[in-house]
């Protein structure tokens, strides 16, 4: 895919349909219950009005092909802000096209620019191609155990 072809929005109202289409195909492919219509409404406000997470929706040949969402979490021991990549997300109709790569440059660049000591994020054991997607990018995988407490 040529560079051109390429393009990074921050989510805003224009776009943010696109955005939570996405999620809801992200959740198709983990096999997983996608956003039910409050959850969407709390994503439009969190997004748009209370800024609780950045986002941004990648275009490709003009169409919403995949998403970021991050945040910045913070290391004490590096005494800077932790980048903390929670959703990268490619439809499979774009995969193998240097899409997610892109978009994870990208995110090291806001890392960089925001001065982050280290950039985070988790994967789901199964996913062999986001494992070897990470890893082929840098990526290590650290000997911590992922908590969750569901409320």
């Amino acid at each position: 895919m040529p560079k051109h072809d390429l393009e990074i929005r921050p989510v805003d109202s224009s776009n943010v349909e696109d955005f939570i289409g996405l999620i809801v195909s992200l959740a198709e492919f983990e096999k997983l219950t996608p956003p039910d219509e409050a959850a969407k409404e709390r994503l439009r406000r969190h997004a748009l009005h209370e800024k609780m997470f950045h986002a941004g929706v990648a275009y490709a040949e003009g169409k919403p092909a995949a998403y970021i969402t991050y945040y910045f979490t913070y290391s004490t021991f590096l005494a800077k802000p932790t980048f903390f990549l929670e959703d990268i997300f490619v439809l499979e109709e774009y995969r193998r096209r240097g899409l997610g790569r892109k978009l994870f440059h990208y995110c090291r660049a806001v890392a960089d620019k925001e001065g982050c000591g280290r950039m985070e994020w988790a994967v789901l054991d199964w996913n062999q191609d986001a494992i070897a997607f990470y890893e082929g990018l840098g990526g290590m995988q650290q000997p911590w155990y992922f908590y969750r407490i569901v409320l």
